[in-house]
Order: C-alpha cells, then sequence, then structure tokens
C-alpha cells in the first residue's frame, strides 16, 4: 500500500507542476506554488525531487514508467509498425490524460499572424502547382507547424548540441 501512495504522491506533484510550468512559465513557477496545487507539502517535494530543475527531468521517467508498463502488453502477433503505432498511441492517450491544461494555449492559436503566414503561403503555393492540391490548407499548415515544433523540442531536450538553423536547412 505505501508504493501506492508514493507513486501516487509524486504523480500528483509531476502532474501539479507540468500544469503550472504550461500554464506560467518554468521561470514563474515556484516550489511552493507546485507543493499548493499538487495538495502535498514541501517536504513530499523535495524527498522526490533536489528542486524544480529535477522535477524538469522527471519526464523521461514518467515516460519510461509507462514504458516498463506496456512491455507486457505488446502483443508478439503484432508487426513491428503495428507495435511502433501501439506505443505511440499508449503513450499519447497517457501524455492526453497527464499533461494537459486548460489555460490558453497561445502558441496554438490560429488566429496569430504565425498561422495566417502559413496559409497564405500554402495557398499561393498550391494555386501555382508548387504544393499538393488534394491536402487541405489547413492540413499543409498542421503539418507544417507540427514539424517545426518537433524540430525545436529535440533541439531543446539536446540542450542545442546542433545548429537548429543548419539542421533545419538539411
Amino acid at each position: 500500500m505505501a508504493k501506492k501512495n508514493t507513486r501516487n504522491t509524486k504523480s500528483r506533484i509531476v502532474s501539479a507542476a507540468w500544469k503550472l510550468f504550461y500554464e506560467n512559465g518554468y521561470d514563474d513557477t515556484t516550489v511552493e506554488e507546485i507543493v499548493e496545487e499538487s495538495g502535498t507539502s514541501k517536504g513530499s517535494f523535495y524527498h522526490y525531487f533536489s528542486g524544480k530543475d529535477a522535477l524538469l527531468s522527471s519526464l523521461s521517467d514518467l515516460f519510461d514508467d509507462k514504458y516498463q508498463e506496456l512491455i507486457p502488453t505488446l502483443d508478439p502477433e503484432m508487426d513491428s509498425f503495428e507495435q511502433l503505432m501501439y506505443l505511440n498511441r499508449e503513450m499519447f492517450l497517457m501524455i492526453a490524460s497527464q499533461l494537459i491544461t486548460t489555460g490558453e494555449k497561445h502558441l496554438l492559436d490560429h488566429n496569430r499572424i504565425y498561422y495566417k503566414l502559413l496559409r497564405q503561403i500554402v495557398t499561393e503555393g498550391q494555386k501555382k502547382g508548387e504544393l499538393r492540391e488534394d491536402v487541405s490548407v489547413n492540413e499543409i499548415v498542421k503539418a507544417y507547424a507540427l514539424c517545426e515544433r518537433a524540430l525545436i523540442y529535440d533541439w531543446c531536450i539536446s540542450n542545442g548540441d546542433y545548429s537548429l538553423c543548419q539542421y533545419a536547412k538539411s
């Protein structure tokens, strides 16, 4: 029973922290706010994490724990692609249930100049025959923005170990 409470306390701290990081930003979130949001204590926080940086690094642990849970559920009858898609779907379900927030999502606001510009470029590209016309403008914009965010995310978790501009160019 203690193991379950331990996991629950740590999970509540992590979930609260990610929610606050998303809503307020990492720098503007305090340990006190995380403790309050999670309904735990400062002692519990420091039992699991030496500070906010350690907590920020815990996302990989969260994912690895989920992968560990999924190993015995992989169907050996599935081909490799099906197994990868199964892992992908299960991880996205976990992420959606634990890391979703209700705060404003300014980066995803399709009324931003960013999205308006992308739609304009894609529309022109389709008119000129430079881009596929069998896919909607919004779907191409969505895929482009997703790839851009994925590259930025990888660059961030790689601590900027490569030139973002050079890699994007290649």
